[in-house]
């Protein structure tokens, strides 16, 4: 294997966003999966959301990291093989490669191709000792992992910025057998879970003064436009971002200015004044409820780190 060279091609090309762009507006409630997100200027805006003084997820997930990243290396043992989904920037995987003992491997997956092979080149050169083979591909599909020769003593799956709330539980559950499948038997699994709190500092965190997250969010149809050929006028559809305090989940939208019609793969999709695209959901859960939805999936907790204002966990689960 080159060491510069992906695991495994690309998965989730075109022809998917395409299939699920077509699906997504035709529904009643139109709605398009929230991995779309993620082209190249996607994860460069994300990387931008994530220094803003309203979004708190990643400071305090990283700041968490650096407090207990040596109990949690110790609980995953030595000779770890580390899988990270969604891995974008790898920022607070480099805490968690420092403390590990003799890591076996880091296979980082991120739909996402140049960001991930920047981030991959960058781990290399702090931890040249670390075989790193990342995966351009979609992390809910069934990718064949790159193990080969790597001879750990465990698997570990590391899933960080509570990405896990942007599936709706039955989902989740579903995603986590689909990681304990991935970890295989004695594996483990440590994750990032966004706690339940405040309303008003929820939805500050989706609506920044700076309309960095509403930038965000328009280059999805940004991304139909330069991709797919649609004609969505983003200046026609405005951000909003909610938080539903029946389902606990932030909801973000992009709501339609005005009655238009939009032109895409040979289909015209009609809306509304107000009228909007569901284009993602973000879940917060009480640190009991979420370890009784992964244990739908098999997993037991094994530790839990909250920072000293609970706006943020990190749970070890093992199989």
């Amino acid at each position: 294997m080159i060491a510069n060279d992906l695991a495994t091609p690309l998965v989730g090309t075109a022809t998917g966003f395409a299939a699920d762009l077509v699906e997504g507006l035709s529904r009643p409630a139109k709605e398009l999966p929230a991995k779309y997100f993620y082209d190249e200027r996607g994860s460069r805006l994300f990387d931008l959301i994530c220094e803003l003084p309203e979004y708190y997820p990643t400071r305090t997930e990283l700041d968490i990291m650096e407090t207990w990243g040596g109990e949690m290396a110790a609980l995953l043992g030595p000779r770890c093989v580390v899988v990270e989904y969604g891995s974008g920037s790898s920022l607070k995987t480099r805490v968690l490669l420092r403390e590990l003992d003799r890591p076996a491997g880091y296979v980082p997956v991120d739909i996402s191709r140049e960001p991930l092979l920047a981030a991959a080149a960058a781990l290399r050169e702090r931890f040249p000792a670390i075989p790193i083979r990342p995966v351009c591909g979609d992390f809910t599909a069934h990718l064949a992992l790159p193990l080969e020769g790597l001879q750990p003593a465990r698997r570990a799956v590391y899933f960080p910025g509570s990405t896990i709330g942007n599936f709706h539980p039955p989902e989740a559950v579903g995603l986590l057998r689909h990681i304990a499948s991935q970890a295989g038997p004695g594996g483990a699994l440590l994750i990032g879970v966004d706690l339940r709190k405040d309303p008003a500092v929820l939805e500050a965190a989706y609506n920044d003064r700076l309309g960095v997250t509403a930038a965000f969010n328009l280059n999805l149809l940004a991304r139909a436009n330069r991709e797919l050929g649609a004609d969505f006028d983003l200046d026609r559809f405005r951000h909003r971002a909610f938080f539903d305090r029946v389902r606990s989940r932030i909801e973000m939208h992009l709501v339609s200015v005005g009655r238009q019609e939009v032109h895409a793969l040979g289909r015209a999709f009609r809306f509304e004044d107000g009228e909007s695209i569901h284009t993602e959901s973000s879940y917060k859960y009480g640190p009991g409820e979420f370890v009784a939805l992964a244990a739908r999936a098999g997993f037991r907790q094994g530790g839990l780190w909250v920072d000293d204002e609970r706006l943020f966990s990190v749970h070890f689960l093992a199989l």
